[in-house]
């Protein structure tokens, strides 16, 4: 598997470890889960998986808040039970990338415990640390993305340090020679166990202004104050500093060394977030590709499918198509539903569109099941961040619950114990073996969509134009030399017919799409997948 350029174009299918699947009855998804289900995710039609942190760590961010980076937590498994995973993966012909989380560190990490001891040991500055104003208040006004400072208090040192999202999360220096080079020793240690790339975490965070400089206020009235505080700043000094740049160059470097791997980076939602996926994709960038949280803070209607329209057509950026996450509600809540219920055929228009675009795909669990974000009470929440903000913000854990794979048996074949989160409701109805015997399902469709972008050539790798519709439709063509495919949908419920030049109208029934076959060397026709 030595082709450099296999992820342009690819589908990339997330696996959230502790909720795909338990074998050892604990209620916990584990490495050997995710390695037998592997067969699942190869039949859908995904190219790699992006295996999410299994790394040791004590959990107060699911993982994201590492002790070990070289290290299988027992929860999951063990560094055998991760070379099994990678074994599989390849013999199926699915690349393997696996979450590199750079910018910060469980405060349980050697590092972190070594350099908060003193000023005078060898790993003193490997973190952002900072003396107390005057007032022994913090240096400056940053905020955490879980609320309240970014700092917090040392008293051994005497001085501040910073964490941009749990105070269990301390910042990485990665400005620092001696942490860029363990960071690259740990990128290198999953590259000779045979990842094929590296999916890296929040690189919007990993440089900041070098005089600590407080953050202008976004202009947020304080009496309209929202529950998360993050907002109420324009975020300019604390994170989306050039100088985080840096480190992903050098990585970007020593992995071309190695033969090569993907780097795929997330950007955060902060404005200008597609000009930062082109900065850090382009000709000149540290990244294959990377995406974005924004589309998945804000609706889908004619307005926002041409904007990602338009910059899917960019020929400076290679972005990456995420409509859902474990961070994020899941899409077929925020925008398949129709009077309460999940809308298949906006479940399938969205795919659709998803799979139509030029870039690559993210694909997370459960989606390819239209799984929907459970509703979970308050004394069911496992997230810090939803049980600090409840009910205003309820937390992630509505798109982490388990993936129901067996509808008829107990605990819908996840795990016989007690799941660490409970099922989503109507999530046993979805499992993926009732869907396997129904061939108008969300899974069928997404197979048939997927395999349709892996054999069409001016899907997976040609331009993008995109068409002046009046809304609700929207369009654009993919074209590949002589072979082009015409891509029309209608964000309405209402019937739509649209002339084309020299063919006949198209008509698109309410919530449809059409992708049509207009390639010199061919007749044209409506793929039969592509028609809802």
């Amino acid at each position: 598997m030595s082709d450099r350029n296999w992820w342009r174009g690819a589908t990339i299918y997330q696996i959230y470890p502790r909720s795909f699947l338990d074998t050892n009855g604990d209620g916990v998804g584990d490495l050997a889960g995710a390695t037998r289900r592997l067969d699942h995710v190869a039949a859908l039609g995904a190219d790699a998986v992006w295996l999410s942190p299994f790394y040791v760590s004590p959990m107060c961010d699911f993982g994201y808040d590492v002790a070990d980076h070289k290290a299988v937590d027992p929860l999951f498994g063990t560094l055998e039970d991760a070379d099994r995973f990678i074994a599989r993966a390849h013999a199926l012909g699915l690349r393997v990338l696996v979450d590199f989380v750079v910018g910060h560190v469980s405060d349980r990490h050697p590092w972190f415990r070594a350099s908060r001891a003193d000023r005078l040991n060898p790993k003193a500055d490997w973190f952002t640390w900072a003396d107390p104003q005057p007032d022994g208040g913090p240096p400056n006004n940053w905020l955490s993305v879980f609320s309240g400072p970014a700092w917090s208090w040392e008293p051994r040192r005497r001085q501040y340090y910073l964490h941009h999202f749990l105070a269990q999360q301390p910042s990485l220096d990665t400005r620092h020679p001696d942490v860029q080079a363990a960071l690259l020793d740990v990128a290198g240690f999953w590259l000779d166990r045979g990842v094929d790339g590296l999916r890296l975490d929040a690189i919007d965070f990993l440089g900041h202004d070098p005089a600590l400089r407080s953050n202008p206020a976004a202009g947020v009235d304080p009496g309209d104050a929202p529950a998360k505080l993050f907002g109420m700043q324009r975020h300019e000094n604390d994170m989306l500093h050039p100088e985080g740049e840096g480190f992903l160059h050098l990585l970007r470097t020593f992995t071309e060394a190695r033969g090569g791997a993907l780097l795929l980076g997330e950007v955060s939602s902060q404005p200008g977030a597609f000009g930062r996926i082109a900065a850090y994709t382009g000709p000149a960038g540290p990244l294959q590709t990377a995406y974005t949280l924004a589309p998945m803070r804000g609706p889908f209607d004619a307005q926002a499918a041409n904007s990602f329209i338009l910059e899917a057509a960019r020929t400076d950026s290679s972005p990456c198509w995420a409509f859902s996450n474990h961070d994020t509600m899941r899409v077929a809540s925020r925008w398949c539903m129709t009077d309460g219920k999940v809308d298949r055929r906006k479940l399938a228009l969205v795919a659709a569109f998803q799979a139509a675009l030029r870039g690559q795909l993210c694909v997370y669990q459960g989606e390819e099941l239209g799984l929907t974000e459970a509703e979970l009470t308050h004394d069911q929440l496992r997230d810090p961040f939803g049980i600090a903000f409840w009910p205003e913000f309820k937390g992630r854990d509505g798109s982490r619950t388990p993936m129901p794979w067996s509808a008829e048996e107990r605990g819908f074949g996840f795990s016989d114990a007690a799941p660490w989160l409970p099922f989503g409701q109507g999530h046993g109805g979805c499992a993926a073996d009732r869907q396997e015997r129904d061939p108008e399902s969300p899974l069928a469709h997404w197979r048939a969509l997927l395999h349709w972008r892996r054999d069409t050539p001016e899907i997976k790798h040609g331009s993008l134009a995109p068409m002046s519709l009046d809304a609700p439709l929207v369009g654009f063509e993919r074209v590949l030399g002589d072979r082009r495919t015409l891509c029309l949908f209608n964000l309405s419920d209402e019937r739509r017919t649209l002339s084309l030049e020299a063919g006949p109208a198209v008509i698109l029934p309410g919530w449809g799409f059409q992708l049509l076959d207009r390639s010199i060397a061919r007749p044209r026709r409506a793929r039969a997948v592509a028609v809802a």
